[in-house]
């Protein structure tokens, strides 16, 4: 979009906080780089530069604005719509896996060399992988050193930089503050917040309107005892990541979710708090999704009366994936028994950093659900091979699921493994796999709610009417969830 000048200086003269992550604005006279939403007076367009990334802003010399903070503004929705190989790697990129295993690393995940990856970045994004994971450091620096009391050489090493040196440089060039003074600045401004002993607050900004219902709800009404609960206006869950172990509560509020997280190394913040954005998918842009869904006039009522709808996804897509097999054919309540049982025998044991929580295991790894007993399983014998084999095709690296998949190399290796019908694969490439136009015609929920509107009910005649709703299938399938009492449809009171 950074290249459509005239739409781009359209949304900043009028401060449209929708275009927010999709470009930014570097100002040549005064050297900063703002989001579209800013609250300063707009620059002369004369004056005005746009470019596709924070990174791009940096790497060109550019400081980011102290007003609105363009640091934290959402993250571009094309990541989590497409399937290509930029769109994987800014998601692999988000998740930390240049700074545990470099630019190599992040190559090899894609199946290209260091040199195609560098050059399809650079040519999308304005920067390079470096320079990307360069700009998350410094916005995971700021974070900490605004939301914690943490000595500045632990944020330092806490942020992923090799050195203080290091660190301190880039904090000053891209905050145009030294640490202290970002921390100084950050007391003033939140010395009434209380903060938790132990853990790190924080806001995650979405792009409005945003529907928390179905959202919140389905998080909660399908959470496994042990590993999530919803107490006290918030969706807890604990956390496996690259170095330790982490509990994150989640909370909806009018502009933002409300985010706690504690966790046993914080080099896992920039990972821990890219999986929940993922989970709550709030990079989303819901005009988008509204506007093509609402040209359905059968399915235009159901997004006026609550939109913003989002696609509840996972934090671990092999757990997901487990869960899925598990939810085949029985109703919530039973395949919340059913994976509670697996987290008992197999999970691994976590402390609750809250004295009145309920979280007590990490959900078992799928090198640890090798090892079942399939006659343990309290399931047919067709459904225990089902789940075996996906197990061990997850634990021998067979099948390799999380947000770098293919989506439709994985749906052609899901679909070979027994007992994987249309609807495991599909709901797995919505709610693991991130895929938008992932569609479910043969959910009963689905069929019912399309009869009662006037669509088609069978799944054939369904997906041919849904043709219209593409890319955006996984969104119309939550409205059209959202028409039942369930209580995955409603906030937990």
């Amino acid at each position: 979009m950074y290249t459509d000048t005239e739409r781009c200086v359209r949304a900043v003269q009028s401060k449209d906080a929708r275009f927010d992550g999709w470009f930014f604005t570097a100002v040549r006279t005064t050297g900063i780089y703002c989001r579209p939403s800013c609250p300063a007076v707009p620059p002369k367009v004369e004056n005005m530069t746009f470019l596709p990334s924070a990174a791009a802003c940096q790497q060109a010399g550019f400081r980011a604005c102290k007003r609105c903070r363009p640091d934290t503004s959402p993250g571009s929705p094309e990541w989590n719509a497409r399937a290509d190989a930029v769109a994987r790697a800014m998601r692999l990129i988000q998740d930390g896996v240049v700074d545990r295993e470099g630019v190599p690393g992040l190559a090899a995940r894609l199946g290209y060399s260091t040199r195609q990856v560098e050059r399809q970045l650079n040519a999308e994004l304005g920067a390079g992988p470096l320079a990307l994971a360069r700009a998350q450091r410094a916005q995971t620096a700021r974070l900490l050193i605004e939301t914690s009391a943490l000595p500045m050489g632990d944020v330092a090493f806490a942020a992923g930089f090799s050195s203080i040196r290091t660190f301190n440089e880039t904090v000053r060039e891209v905050f145009a503050l030294a640490p202290g003074e970002l921390r100084l600045r950050a007391e003033k401004t939140n010395r009434h917040v209380p903060r938790v002993p132990g853990s790190i607050s924080l806001r995650l900004p979405y792009r409005a309107p945003l529907n928390p219902d179905n959202l919140f709800g389905h998080l909660a009404a399908t959470a496994v005892p042990g590993v999530e609960e919803w107490r006290a206006g918030a969706y807890r869950r604990t956390l496996r990541l690259p170095y330790g172990t982490g509990v994150v509560a989640l909370s909806p509020r009018p502009d933002h979710i409300a985010c706690q997280l504690a966790l046993t190394d914080l080099r896992d913040l920039t990972i821990a708090i890219s999986r929940c954005r993922w989970m709550l998918d709030l990079d989303a842009d819901p005009e988008a999704v509204d506007e093509q869904l609402r040209a359905d006039p059968l399915l235009a009522p159901l997004v006026d009366k609550a939109p913003g709808r989002r696609v509840p996804r996972t934090v671990d897509a092999a757990e997901f994936a487990v869960r899925a097999v598990l939810g085949q054919q029985v109703s919530t309540a039973a395949a919340r028994t059913h994976a509670a049982r697996l987290v008992t025998a197999y999970g691994e044991p976590v402390a609750d950093p809250d004295p009145e929580g309920g979280l007590t295991h990490l959900f078992p790894s799928p090198q640890a659900l090798a090892a079942l007993d399939p006659q343990s399983l309290a399931l047919p014998a067709s459904r225990r091979t089902t789940v075996t084999t996906l197990v061990g095709a997850l634990a021998d690296g067979s099948l390799p699921l999380g947000i770098d998949s293919d989506w439709e190399a994985a749906r052609a290796q899901l679909n070979a493994l027994p007992g994987f019908g249309p609807w495991t694969t599909e709901v797995i490439a919505m709610r693991a796999l991130g895929d938008p136009d992932a569609f479910l015609p043969s959910d009963l929920g689905v069929r019912r709610a399309a009869k009662e509107l006037g669509l088609p009910s069978t799944p054939v005649a369904l997906t041919a009417r849904a043709a219209g709703w593409r890319p955006w299938r996984a969104y119309a399938v939550q409205y059209l969830w959202a028409t039942d009492a369930h209580p995955i449809n409603h906030l937990p009171v």
